[in-house]
């Protein structure tokens, strides 16, 4: 059943899971190309794109997970990870199934290559979703797990019914999709972590199976196109990405086109998916990344998915003061006025940040909206 995006809310969600996307265009010979995300899948009746979600059917290009979730859990925000983004505070989380990207290494695996769709056990409106985050007390909902570029559509309407309840919208992506997806897109987010996950074509195309560029170009139109808080991520691969050289390029890359204010995440990986060869990534790789951004000139980078206080907390750049102080996803300090700025020195503190900070701690709250009475 095709469902207009007019026609949802009239709509039973149990018959929506198929609903008309309009980045497509016919090409000579017949084939429907996908014009969502620079991979251009071209279709013929019947195929799927890459992605496994979005497919033609009906001489057009369908989204066919609409409504459908592979699960909900409250997460601390510091989870996604979102340092400078109401810190402190939960977050609604939620994915679905499938991606645009085919990473080697990818820490989601069972969900963003799943080609089953018993996978999306949840099925949820909009509107069940914004109600859900605010009546658990969620200021902000994350559209996380796998990539939303690919459920487009769903994560729109989402974005537009948690704005009607007050409540933020966050992007956790790769940054892989075209000029007027991504226009239309980020009208919709507050925040956004993008995953970078390295710094030459070489990776991105033999370990991504993407492109740096498009990536690149997200960055730049969020950053100096859009009013979205943005954060970084890079997984660091032993013997892949994260070599001092590419640091180096990567570091003086966000500074000169993007600003010492975006915070940067170095994350460790661990062997999973179609990498189980690699060793995981030593603590002080991480370090030395950290250490390699802050002399180049980024205020606000940390290591991630490794015990280090020092690296997870918030440093005023003037004084060095600890602004927010952090054990895994615990806050242990918080030295910031209400206004975000430093108690020692008065130097603001970039980000979208309210005092007091939230209370959720590092809980994660696995959840079903369908027994969850309204």
């Amino acid at each position: 059943m095709l469902v207009l995006r007019h026609d949802r809310k009239k709509a039973d969600m149990k018959t929506i899971s198929i609903v008309p996307t309009k980045y497509q265009h016919l090409l000579d010979d017949g084939r429907i190309q996908c014009d969502l995300c620079p991979r251009y899948c071209k279709l013929q009746e019947g195929q799927q794109g890459l992605c496994f979600v979005r497919g033609r059917q009906q001489d057009q290009i369908v989204l066919t997970t609409y409504g459908r979730s592979s699960g909900f859990c409250i997460d601390p925000i510091e989870k996604k990870p979102l340092h400078h983004f109401l810190p402190g505070s939960s977050v609604l989380s939620f994915g679905t199934a499938g991606c645009n990207l085919s990473c080697k290494f990818c820490q989601n695996w069972d969900m963003s290559k799943s080609r089953e769709m018993d996978t999306l056990t949840d099925e949820a409106s909009p509107e069940s979703i914004a109600r859900t985050a605010a009546k658990f007390g969620c200021p902000s909902v994350a559209f996380t797990y796998n990539d939303p570029t690919i459920f487009h559509e769903y994560a729109i309407d989402v974005a537009q019914a948690c704005h009607e309840q007050g409540i933020k919208s966050v992007a956790v992506t790769a940054g892989y999709v075209c000029e007027e997806p991504r226009k239309e897109f980020y009208q919709y987010m507050d925040a956004a972590n993008v995953d970078l996950k390295g710094f030459t074509e070489r990776f991105y195309k033999q370990i991504c199976g993407g492109s740096l560029q498009p990536v690149l170009e997200t960055l730049r139109y969020l950053k100096h196109q859009t009013d979205v808080w943005l954060e970084l991520t890079t997984l660091l691969i032993p013997g892949e990405n994260d070599s001092e050289r590419e640091m180096e390029q990567l570091t003086h890359w966000v500074v000169e086109e993007l600003g010492p204010d975006v915070p940067i995440h170095f994350t460790a990986f661990h062997p999973d998916y179609r990498m189980l060869d690699r060793p995981s990534t030593p603590p002080a790789t991480l370090v030395l990344a950290r250490q390699i951004a802050m002399k180049n000139g980024i205020r606000y980078a940390y290591t991630g998915n490794v015990q280090d206080q020092e690296g997870g907390s918030t440093y005023c750049h003037h004084c060095h003061a600890k602004l927010i102080g952090r054990n895994s996803y615990q806050l242990s300090e918080w030295n910031l006025t209400a206004d975000s700025t430093c108690n020692m020195c008065g130097t603001p503190c970039a980000g979208i940040i309210q005092s007091p900070p939230g209370r959720w701690g590092a809980r994660r709250l696995p959840i079903r909206l369908q027994q969850i009475p309204d």
